[in-house]
Order: structure tokens, then C-alpha cells, then sequence
């Protein structure tokens, strides 16, 4: 392919896991064919990223090249802005409940007996 014919994109790295590989993804708005309502439109795009410069939330410059893997077509050209975009981490889930439930069973051991047997115990009296 010509390098005058190569396409080239600016993008925003969404993600930065894989080895040497970041995936930039474009956004753009394009009316509804029908209502005229602005949709949303996504493209990604897997590109080369040989010396692990983008980070995420940078915006870049991207080049169409040839085939580097499966899914691999784009290579890195510039980084055009460095974002600093604050990193969230998955809640734990599993453990917060256990410490949870963990500490609900050691109150109602704690009092004796379990507080739906004092009410009915209650109940029965009146």
C-alpha cells in the first residue's frame, strides 16, 4: 500500500494491558438514517505500540500498516495529549460480604441465641 493512500485516525487509548499493544478507540456522532436523532459511534482499533508510550486517556495519532497480528493493523505515529486519568479499582465483593456476614454471626453468638427465637419466645408468652 502507498503511504500516501494509508489511513490515519486520532483516538483515545482506552486500554494499555497487552504486550506492546494499546486499543485507541474513535468516537464519533452521525445522525439516525430514519429520525435524525445523533447516534453514538465506536470504532477500535489494536495498534503497535512498540515502545509502551500511551497511557490511558492520552489522545493519539494513529497510521493504517500491514497485517502485525490477527487483529493488529494500526501502529502508533504520535501522542498527541497526555491525560491523567484517575484508576478505579473492581470493589471486592466476595470478601467485603464475608467480613460482613462474619461479623453478624459473631454478634448473635455473642448474645446467646439467635434474635428470631427471642421474639418468638416473646410471642408465646402474651
Amino acid at each position: 500500500m502507498a503511504k500516501q493512500m494509508r489511513k490515519s485516525r486520532t483516538g483515545a487509548v482506552v486500554r494499555t494491558t497487552m504486550d506492546r499493544t494499546a486499543v485507541v478507540e474513535m468516537v464519533w456522532k452521525q445522525p439516525h438514517p430514519v429520525y435524525g436523532k445523533p447516534m453514538r459511534r465506536v470504532a477500535r482499533f489494536y495498534v503497535h505500540d512498540p515502545q509502551r508510550q500511551c497511557h490511558v486517556g492520552d489522545v493519539v495519532r494513529i497510521q493504517e500498516t500491514r497485517p502485525i497480528s490477527k487483529t493488529k493493523h494500526w501502529r502508533l505515529l504520535s501522542v498527541v495529549e497526555r491525560r491523567q486519568v484517575a484508576e478505579v479499582r473492581p470493589i471486592e465483593l466476595e470478601s467485603d460480604v464475608s467480613i460482613e456476614l462474619g461479623t453478624a454471626v459473631a454478634r448473635s453468638t455473642r448474645d446467646g441465641a439467635p434474635e428470631d427465637e427471642t421474639l418468638a419466645g416473646e410471642n408465646e408468652g402474651t
